[in-house]
């Protein structure tokens, strides 16, 4: 389920388009979360993910892949989205569709899209996320479930962002009759970057309701090296 927060100020694979043309990103990251739930092995603090994306941008319009190691669904996520992006004045915003794709026979159920959009204005934005697929990572009876993002990312010093998140999953009374549960996310931390394309961050991410969810959404440190081509 997408990219945990690999590095806040790209918007970590969800669609931040950048200059005109083609870029390519890889990280290395401890352990990969979304929306604060591991997506791997919740025994482990630490079960190293590789990750990687391409973005084309022409104008506002951007397109986009990004793709991620998991603990599940034969082991790959594979996600693809497109919008447009632009500004009025000192706010910017940003419109698109994500589909999450999961390669392999069996594993359909974990498919989701969804449309979303977003607002930025300098360090702070707000996003919001709907699924517009029957089924949300695997919950049934699950469209029109709700993602509200709010997050800020302050440079503290030349090279140094501080990255700060809430997040809110909102089911719809169809998929909470069938055991689905609303629950909060978090992260905090911070990225430095080294230049020529290459940061690292460090931020304790995980979420709320472990009573309903178990061990995958409990906080972890979690380190991520990331490049930018």
């Amino acid at each position: 389920m997408k990219k945990s927060f690999v590095v806040a100020m790209c918007l970590a694979a969800m669609g931040a388009a950048h200059a005109d043309g083609l870029t390519a990103n890889v990280s290395l990251t401890t352990k990969y979360k979304y929306r604060g739930q591991d997506q791997s092995d919740a025994t482990k603090e630490s079960v190293p993910a590789i990750q990687g994306g391409f973005d084309y941008a022409l104008g506002g319009l951007y397109l986009g892949n990004w793709n991620s190691s998991i603990g599940f669904a034969h082991g790959t996520e594979m996600d693809v989205y497109g919008g447009y992006k632009g500004a009025f004045g000192d706010l910017g915003y940003d419109v698109g569709v994500l589909q999450y794709y999961y390669p392999g026979s069996g594993v359909s159920q974990f498919n989701t899209t969804e449309i979303y959009g977003a607002l930025n204005w300098s360090f702070l934005g707000v996003k919001y996320s709907s699924t517009v697929s029957d089924k949300y990572f695997g919950f049934l009876e699950a469209r029109g479930t709700g993602y509200l993002d709010l997050y800020a990312n302050y440079t503290l010093m030349e090279n140094l962002t501080l990255n700060a998140h809430a997040g809110f999953t909102n089911f719809p009374s169809d998929a909470k009759a069938l055991g689905a549960t609303n629950y909060t996310d978090y992260k905090l931390g911070a990225t430095y970057d080294f230049g020529s394309g290459v940061s690292l961050g460090g931020h304790y991410v995980g979420a709320n309701k472990k009573d309903v969810y178990g061990d995958i959404n409990k906080g972890r440190l979690i380190v991520t090296l990331t490049k930018t081509l």
